[in-house]
């Protein structure tokens, strides 16, 4: 089909895109086809010449607006390719697109998504494609499998998700959610090297949190937190004293923000007297320092804290794998 003409150096010429007109293109496999253009010349017999050939990566615009020539050269031996672009396996495309539906809250946390079979007739592609996309997403926990129920948005308000960040476990029994004592909670600007850590700028608002988390009713965790102030407006002591779940399932489900990844590091420090006070511990007793930044949906840093963990009676578990 013919999409556009113009002239050039006294010649006309046309554009022209192979392809079928009306034909609807599934553009979630648009980075596997690349749209072919050509330049067609008149010439002077009225015959059409090919005199150039371009590939790239692009959908052709709605009006069908030619592309800019580049070199022009005589015959289909001067024709040029672009550089092709970078492929992804067809999976990761519908992972992708399927975390952009979680992001945007088109299946909330708890909530079963559709179908494998759903799915693969939404993005027009097979179901065994879904299904190892879904597979990646189950092993990053942002959704949950379930036998023989469906596929579900992974909450933090499950069970086995309380744990997935708390890694300070008990020397003996089972592990157990530990009871919080909210210190305090104020709005302030944020520090440069808190802005940093949180990609924002230095002196936007931020929420920042100190809580005392026992296990038992012995203080064991001292944790301060620190919060963009821009996702969560209206945070306060007594809102976090009422509620008596995890506070990643409060963060969920009031301000719509889930955790989907931390980075840590953990290095030796000593009690401060501020510390100790607050912990119910001689100054100097050793704690482990665990600073971490939790990630959201785009990888976007919505958390910094900064815990001290007495492991008198717990350690600190990881598995790697």
């Amino acid at each position: 089909m013919l999409a556009g003409a113009g002239k050039n150096a006294g010649a006309n010429y046309l554009y022209g895109s192979v392809g079928r007109a009306g034909l609807s293109v599934n553009q979630y496999l648009m980075s596997y086809i690349r749209h072919i253009t050509w330049q067609f010349v008149l010439d002077v017999a009225g015959s059409f010449v090919v005199k150039l050939q371009s590939m790239n990566s692009s959908i052709p615009t709605a009006n069908n607006s030619p592309v800019a020539p580049t070199t022009a050269g005589a015959g289909v031996g001067a024709s040029s390719l672009s550089a092709s672009p970078t492929f992804s396996p067809l999976y990761q495309q519908i992972k992708a697109l399927i975390t952009q539906s979680l992001q945007s809250g088109e299946w909330k946390p708890g909530e079963l998504i559709p179908s494998e079979m759903e799915l693969a007739g939404r993005f027009k592609v097979s179901q065994g494609t879904v299904r190892k996309a879904i597979d990646e997403l189950s092993a990053e926990n942002l959704v949950v499998r379930r036998q023989g129920k469906g596929t579900f948005v992974a909450t933090h308000h499950e069970a086995r998700s309380q744990f997935r960040f708390l890694r300070l476990a008990p020397d003996e029994g089972a592990p157990h959610y530990p009871e919080n004592r909210i210190i305090e909670v104020k709005r302030m600007r944020a520090p440069a090297e808190v802005a940093r850590l949180l990609d924002i700028k230095s002196g936007d608002s931020v929420v920042f949190i100190r809580r005392v988390q026992s296990f038992s009713g012995v203080p064991t965790i001292l944790d301060d937190l620190w919060l963009p102030g821009s996702i969560f407006k209206g945070l306060t002591a007594e809102r976090l004293n009422e509620y008596k779940g995890p506070m990643y399932g409060l963060f969920e489900s009031e301000f719509g923000t889930h955790m989907i990844r931390a980075s840590e590091q953990i290095r030796a420090v000593c009690a401060d007297e501020a510390v100790a006070g607050l912990l119910s511990v001689d100054v100097g007793v050793p704690l482990l320092n665990v600073e971490r930044v939790s990630f959201t949906y785009g990888d976007k840093p919505v958390e910094l804290r900064r815990g001290l963990y007495l492991t008198v009676n717990h350690h600190y578990r990881n598995e790697l794998s």
